[in-house]
């Protein structure tokens, strides 16, 4: 999917410039526009969702003298940074109680290049599965250190879901540092190795985090999605007959 393909990418740079506006789905998408010249007002945000009737919170707080749970869900490739997380966990301390949960295939030359990791004994490796709602109902954090990301979907089903967010800064996830979440730079594996720590030894902060991530779970979900880009195609044609 990440080979070089020169027509591919200049036909989506043609479209880009011929587009009146770009919707984007969070602020790293929006930076990387920017950072490559293009005009700010082309601009526009919405986001994506999740099914609240599918993503339930569970009873994370109720086994807080247990080891921490941490969930990785996505298909194992090197975009996500898999590697960084795994790195992280097992020089955190977390692992000698806690589980690393992973959810999704992983690529064959990626697998055997994270084989010293996943033999860990705290790290299990569940495949792709279809009960991905119970699986984060049972998870204390969710964990995607993304070197490159639009917006991953599982960011909203996991914070629908009562998981606490340890993600990179382009993950694309809408979340707030040390409110709602922990974030950390991209490929800062010693960062997220402090994050891993945090949590498994303050279990107060573990509970406000989540708290507060889930105060905000009604502005997550598919129709709070709608509103938003509906906002979003009435503020281009605002501007489109403002212009005329």
């Amino acid at each position: 999917d990440h080979e070089f393909n020169a027509l591919a990418l200049e036909r989506e740079e043609k479209e880009y410039k011929i587009a009146d506006y770009l919707l984007c789905p969070s602020d790293f998408v929006c930076q990387s526009f920017l950072d490559r010249g293009y005009p700010e007002h082309k601009l526009l945000r919405h986001q994506y969702g999740f099914d609240e009737s599918r993503f339930e919170p569970g009873n994370q707080n109720s086994k807080s003298n247990n080891g921490l749970v941490v969930l990785y869900a996505g298909v194992g490739e090197p975009r996500k940074g898999l590697h960084h997380a795994l790195t992280a966990w097992i020089g955190s301390g977390a692992h000698e109680r806690g589980k690393f949960l992973i959810c999704g295939n992983i690529l064959p030359d990626y697998f055997s290049k994270l084989k010293p990791l996943i033999n860990h004994p705290s790290v299990h490796v569940l495949g792709e599965r279809k009960d991905l709602p119970g699986l984060m109902q049972h998870a204390d954090v969710l964990v995607l250190s993304s070197i490159e990301e639009g917006s991953a979907l599982v960011t909203y089903e996991a914070r629908g879901s009562g998981c606490v967010l340890l993600v990179s800064e382009a993950s694309g996830a809408i979340c707030k540092h040390m409110i709602d979440s922990l974030i950390h730079p991209v490929g800062d594996v010693d960062r997220l190795r402090r994050h891993f720590a945090l949590l498994d030894r303050n279990r107060a902060l573990l509970a406000a985090l989540r708290s507060a991530s889930l105060a905000e779970r009604e502005s997550l979900t598919w129709s709070a999605a709608g509103i938003r880009l509906k906002q979003s195609y009435e503020d281009a044609l605002s501007c489109a007959y403002s212009s005329k």
